[in-house]
């Protein structure tokens, strides 16, 4: 049976929320701005024409421009007041509370309809600071308000807090969202790291604690947060399935899986969405997983589309960051390559500043633009993030912005491995 009782980790550094080892993976939340940032002020509202955007100040009246037709009135939306960072400068545009829902895409060929972005739970119970449970649950509500529906979450994270933080939030509001929890990991003893179990009888273990903690009948999303190499994929499918057939999972998906390996899954049982790291700095996917995806119909969930936090701009060094912050032991930001990946972040802060929107705003909608089959689940537990988030899924960019975007960060110009040699270790290829 896996215990429920979270392991002490005092003696490991940077640990990772999936490994519990030095560098290792996971996503990112921008760090808090300073107490300016929290200044309310005039609102905005805001007309896109491709990634151009007019700003008009407005006191909860409408401003029409004479330009517009009734489907642009209907877009038109309310925003709060451009955010700063410490220096000043302005960090592109949040949501006020009056906008509409995200639209929705289809994940997977015959999977659910979710929001086009969805939200990753992780860093609300460990590995960016102290969690502030009050201030997540807020963010929930700001997520349903704005129409996000996809919940991503796992049982490691906490390791079992998330689930029940997700499930406290989701209370009452069980039909309104899709929700997605992984199983896989069995968390160490505090002396050494986490381990990997893709065993049938771990799996149904894990899936009755999650539904539990979850406080829900069915999980409509069950992933294996990674594959055992001590269990087939074939078995460990087939133990999902039976939740399939038992009522308690609705659809299966698979995450940092290889080709290979989809294929063997697909032939158990239907594999609704991959999940693997995907953004502008890490591009793997595309001559791998994601054309086996769109080749059997499978959707594709990229997370850490930000970069891990990189791509909102905030993380210029490691100083600001909390002495047990991952991102400390992740290659790319480590000293010398950190240098080196920040120029290329300037390229893209060039052309985000020039559109009037944030670079983390620029690289989620970059993720977006890479097909309607991509769900990226960008996490954050603050709010205004979540705004900036959801107000990226309405950039609109030409070949050209997108040709740009890719020239300012160039695959190969990244420096650093996106894993250390622990979390490398744990990819299937």
């Amino acid at each position: 049976m896996t215990t429920e009782t979270p392991p002490t980790r005092e003696a490991v550094a940077f640990a990772d929320p999936l490994t519990c080892a030095p560098n290792a993976v996971g996503d990112a939340v921008a760090p808090g701005l300073g107490p300016a940032d929290r200044t309310a002020g005039a609102l905005l509202s805001v007309r896109a024409t491709g990634m151009s955007f007019r700003f008009v100040r407005s006191l909860r009246t409408c401003e029409f421009d004479p330009a517009e037709g009734p489907a642009d009135r209907e877009e038109r939306r309310d925003r709060t007041e451009l955010p700063t960072d410490r220096r000043g400068r302005q960090r592109g545009y949040a949501r006020s509370p009056s906008l509409r829902s995200v639209r929705q895409r289809r994940l997977g060929r015959n999977g659910p309809r979710v929001s086009a972005i969805g939200l990753g739970c992780m860093g609300m119970s460990q590995s960016y600071g102290v969690p502030d449970t009050a201030g997540a649950l807020a963010t929930f509500e700001r997520a349903f308000e704005l129409g996000v529906t996809f919940l991503d979450t796992a049982d490691i994270y906490g390791p079992f807090t998330n689930e029940e933080l997700v499930g406290r939030a989701i209370r009452g509001r069980r039909d309104d969202v899709v929700l997605a929890t992984k199983c896989g990991f069995v968390p160490g003893d505090g002396t050494g790291p986490n381990r990997i179990d893709g065993s049938p009888e771990h799996i149904r273990a894990a899936c009755e604690a999650s539904l539990r903690r979850l406080g829900v009948r069915t999980i409509d999303l069950y992933y294996l947060h990674r594959v055992d190499p001590r269990t087939p994929i074939e078995e460990s499918v087939r133990a999902m399935a039976g939740l399939v057939d038992d009522g308690k999972v609705r659809y299966l998906g698979l995450s940092e899986v290889s080709p290979a390996t989809l294929r063997r899954a697909g032939s158990v049982h239907p594999i609704t969405a991959v999940q693997s790291e995907y953004s502008l700095w890490t591009r793997d996917p595309e001559t791998g997983i994601l054309p086996a995806c769109r080749e059997l119909g499978v959707g594709f969930v990229p997370f850490s589309p930000l970069g891990r936090g990189f791509f909102s701009g905030t993380v210029r060094s490691l100083a600001g960051l909390p002495a047990d912050d991952f991102r400390r032991g992740i290659p790319r930001f480590q000293e010398g390559n950190l240098e080196r990946n920040l120029a290329l972040l300037d390229r893209l802060e060039s052309i985000a500043r020039e559109q009037g929107v944030s670079p983390a705003q620029l690289a989620l909608a970059w993720v977006l633009h890479r097909g309607e089959d991509l769900v990226p689940i960008p996490g954050t537990k603050r709010r205004r993030y979540l705004e900036e988030n959801v107000a990226a899924t309405e950039l609109s960019l030409t070949a050209e912005q997108l040709s740009r975007i890719e020239e300012a960060v160039r695959r190969e110009a990244v420096a650093g491995e996106r894993y250390s040699p622990a979390g490398q270790a744990l990819i299937d290829r």
